[in-house]
């Protein structure tokens, strides 16, 4: 009886694994395509305007290229030495590690279409409120 109903879940795993493996290499893909085109959006004055499209830059672009949380703490360090503003490198640091379009495909598969929309939309507009509470309480206490 175990022995059956071990062989039928690891089918049912494999079978899962099987469907999900071109959304996964496609998230992958997608991933380093994002990473490797980000530096040059950068460099073409992506930020500067004001805070809130700050934010939103930033939150847009954390969102799509979501990575290694690592990288991102890296690259908000050199856009803050860029001049670029903390609410946008906190809004981008923010989403990076919360929001993920690029893998919508297969949470949206394993979870369902609406909790994986409902969960990067609430986790998108989180991390700019985020980033404005942390600005705006540095600079409540003086950093």
């Amino acid at each position: 009886m175990l022995r059956q109903r071990l062989k039928t879940s690891l089918k049912k795993t494999v079978r899962t694994l099987v469907h999900l493996l071109p959304v996964i290499v496609g998230m992958l893909l997608l991933t380093s395509l994002a990473i490797t085109a980000f530096p040059e959006q950068i460099s073409a004055g992506l930020f500067g305007a004001n805070d809130l499209l700050d934010a939103l830059i930033g939150a847009s672009v954390g969102s799509i290229a979501a990575g290694h949380p690592l990288a991102s703490y890296l690259l908000g360090g050199e856009l803050l030495k860029n001049g670029v503003s903390l609410v946008a490198v906190t809004a981008l640091i923010v989403s990076w590690g919360t929001v993920g379009i690029v893998q919508l495909p297969a949470e949206a598969l394993l979870l369902g279409a609406r909790f994986a929309v409902y969960r990067n939309l609430i986790c998108f507009f989180s991390a700019i409120a985020v980033a404005f509470l942390c600005v705006y309480t540095l600079r409540l206490v003086g950093q």
